[in-house]
């Protein structure tokens, strides 16, 4: 193990040692706040503007912008409603979808990958895409969840652990830079 410990984040820091460390995303936007960056958009988008800008580089994330919303569908839906474009994973969904899955129903990633991308199907192709997915194994966890990735992680490798030994771990695998940590 690496004696090196985390740095304090600040301006004279390269964006190659930002990225190097495990930051909370509270511990960013103040960082960001500071030297003048938009603290803006996920935790990826705000990691990488951060780095740009310690580095004297543009915005990378300049540019990109969101799709306007469309209409989104509310109250009173059926199995042959039409799924909208640019339809999001709602409280009107959420509410139809326990009526015909059961309390069982969850927008997982599955689910929402299809209400974002399903413009044109109908809420009876969703019902039926969800329990299609139902046997499918995890799906893998985006990197900016690191925390969840380390958990799912710790479980397999620990199915007897406890929680503050999960927290322990994490706690000293964080302390790490990136390029010292275990890989999964």
């Amino acid at each position: 193990m690496p004696d090196e410990a985390r740095p304090q984040l600040r301006a004279g820091m390269s964006g190659s040692e930002l990225r190097r460390w495990y930051w909370l995303r509270s511990e960013l936007v103040v960082f960001a706040r500071d030297i003048g960056v938009s603290t803006a958009g996920g935790k990826p988008d705000l990691t990488a503007r951060i780095a740009s800008a310690l580095d004297g580089q543009p915005d990378p994330t300049a540019g990109t912008t969101r799709q306007p919303t469309r209409v989104q569908l509310g109250e009173d839906l059926t199995p042959d409603t039409v799924i909208p474009m640019g339809q999001r994973s709602s409280q009107a969904l959420r509410t139809f979808f326990v009526a015909h899955i059961g309390p069982a129903f969850r927008f997982d990633g599955e689910m929402r990958a299809f209400i974002r991308d399903g413009a044109g199907r109908t809420l009876a192709d969703a019902v039926a895409h969800w329990y299609a997915t139902r046997s499918k194994r995890p799906a893998d966890i985006g990197a900016q969840f690191e925390f969840n990735r380390f958990t799912r992680r710790w479980h397999l490798d620990h199915p007897d652990s406890t929680r503050s030994e999960l927290l322990a771990a994490w706690r000293e695998y964080r302390s790490l830079p990136a390029d010292a940590r275990p890989r999964p």
